[in-house]
């Protein structure tokens, strides 16, 4: 199992929640809601790195191009967790600010796998 670059992500990372969760609405107003799996309320960080060296920046490109190409999850611990997590990235985007600082942007989606 990898485990995502050390390299601190900047301030501003959104964190978003979608439990999994069936509703059955009734004719009369009513609605019942049930949990749906075991699972059901994974995370979704929205990440950033601002104004990174290029050296940091291709390192977290070789990462995420190698998880790409293997299709693996990957560990990582999110900024206001002590605990590290499954995670996937399946978008992430590159911007050279200056030519030796970069800005990447990423989503890490959370996984259950054994």
């Amino acid at each position: 199992m990898a485990t995502f670059p050390a390299i601190p992500i900047s301030y501003g990372a959104n964190k978003a929640s979608k439990p999994a969760i069936k509703t059955v609405r009734f004719g009369d107003g009513y609605e019942q809601r049930l949990t749906f799996g075991l699972n059901q309320n994974p995370k979704v960080w929205s990440v950033t790195w601002n104004y990174i060296s290029e050296t940091d920046s291709d390192t977290i490109e070789t990462f995420l191009n190698a998880r790409a190409l293997d299709s693996a999850s990957f560990d990582w611990t999110p900024p206001d967790e002590a605990t590290s997590y499954k995670w996937v990235c399946e978008e992430w985007s590159k911007k050279i600010d200056y030519p030796t600082l970069a800005t990447i942007s990423a989503t890490f989606r959370q996984v259950f796998e054994p």
